[in-house]
């Protein structure tokens, strides 16, 4: 079965007409985007969209061949004419399957948010999942979801409904997982593909043809990733986008509750907001086993505050006792975390305070805090496939 895909934008495309935004003004070439639009094997298309039959000659193909054309968003369709010869677009009403001559089997899929999502299965066999913009699948339960071959989905805006699919198992590792519905709220070129291959997934300029089932060669979302950077940098944001596409992380929060401090439970109350509501959290500075055993992926926020708790512990902040086996037992702690880091087999996300840049500590214990820091960044950083510095909400990949 081949997709080809007219377009691969939102909505509104992109750049979008007269918004003044950065992307907007960048997004040029290939990295332009009309409406998304999937022409399935010539005989079927997924929404119907301005200039759909110009996209596809460039394309090299024709919608003269066209039986079926469904709607999927969550209004009645954008206002175009339809193309002489093409049949009237119409939404499929959840749960129903058509089932076209040319083989094609095509099933709705209710979604959370409003429109449709259609499951469309090949004469080969293949099956592909195309999912509306802003929507995620609704009603799903494990065991009984078919696994797809590709689904073609707003991975940026609903980062939360593949989470949905693999939970179930309807995403799977050989799954080709491509981003449609692309607007201007991620800068394209580099900054997309890395997102996106955090996500497991990818995309395409308008025009390309995919064959569903083929082998794509996408990058493996690294196991063990270390983002880094100051304070309200956007580290914290950046690692829990990183695994916001996946089901069941273990939120490890290494600063505890600190009774009292009014600013500190702001904080906290910041951070769980923005957590996927299927996360999981537990607070605690005991990280070597959690590394060690099995379980779904841990994002670690943050080794500074692990340090500082470790610290406390050792009485480094006490010069005889740090000179009597504090400093020690620092390192052999460290150590520890070092080593069950290089042999965990779960996916691991840890933030850390980038401090060594700034101005140089003004006591003593400051400096050795600092420096301690410094060591620990960088013998975490020496274990993980990925190592990220985020500056001003930018993040720069070190590795």
């Amino acid at each position: 079965m081949e997709v080809t895909l007219l377009g691969t934008g939102a909505p509104a495309g992109l750049p979008r007409p007269d918004c003044p935004c950065a992307v907007c003004a960048t997004a040029l070439g290939e990295d332009a985007r009309a409406a998304t639009a999937l022409l399935v094997d010539g005989a079927l298309l997924l929404d119907l969209t301005p200039g759909a039959a110009f996209a596809a000659a460039r394309a090299g193909h024709s919608l003269a061949g066209v039986r079926q054309v469904l709607l999927s968003h969550p209004h009645d369709g954008p206002p175009v004419e339809v193309p002489a010869g093409l049949p009237q677009p119409v939404r499929v009403a959840d749960g129903r399957e058509l089932t076209l001559l040319t083989g094609h089997r095509v099933r709705a899929v209710a979604m959370d948010a409003g429109g449709t999502g259609y499951a469309v299965t090949g004469p080969d066999g293949q099956r592909l999942l195309y999912l509306p913009p802003g929507g995620a699948p609704a009603g799903l339960e494990e065991g009984t979801a078919e696994t797809y071959h590709m689904v073609l989905a707003d991975v940026l805006g609903r980062p939360d409904a593949l989470a949905r699919l693999r939970a179930v198992g309807a995403v799977g590792p050989t799954t080709d997982i491509v981003a449609v519905h692309l607007g201007h709220d991620v800068p394209q070129g580099a900054e997309l593909r890395r997102r996106l291959a955090a996500a497991g997934a990818r995309a395409v300029p308008d025009g390309t043809t995919l064959v569903v089932g083929a082998y794509e060669d996408v990058p493996d979302v690294p196991r063990r990733t270390l983002v880094l950077g100051g304070a309200r940098s956007g580290k914290s944001v950046e690692a829990e986008r990183r695994l916001e596409a996946f089901p069941d992380v273990l939120y490890v929060a290494t600063g505890g509750t600190r009774g009292g401090d009014t600013e500190w439970a702001a904080r906290v109350a910041l951070h769980q907001e923005r957590r996927p509501g299927s996360w999981r959290t537990t607070e605690t500075t005991d990280l070597v086993p959690l590394l060690a055993e099995e379980g779904p992926p841990l994002l670690v926020d943050c080794l500074s505050l692990w340090l500082t708790d470790v610290m406390d512990r050792v009485g480094a902040w006490d010069d005889a006792e740090w000179a009597g086996g504090g400093e020690k037992a620092l390192r052999e702690r460290v150590r520890d975390l070092t080593d069950a880091v290089r042999g965990t087999r779960r996916t691991v996300v840890a933030v850390s305070n980038e401090v060594g840049s700034g101005i140089v500590p003004a006591t003593a214990s400051g400096r050795r805090y600092r420096d301690e820091l410094g060591r620990l960044n960088a013998a975490f950083a020496s274990e993980c496939e990925q190592v990220l510095l985020v500056v001003a909400g930018q993040a720069l990949v070190l590795r």
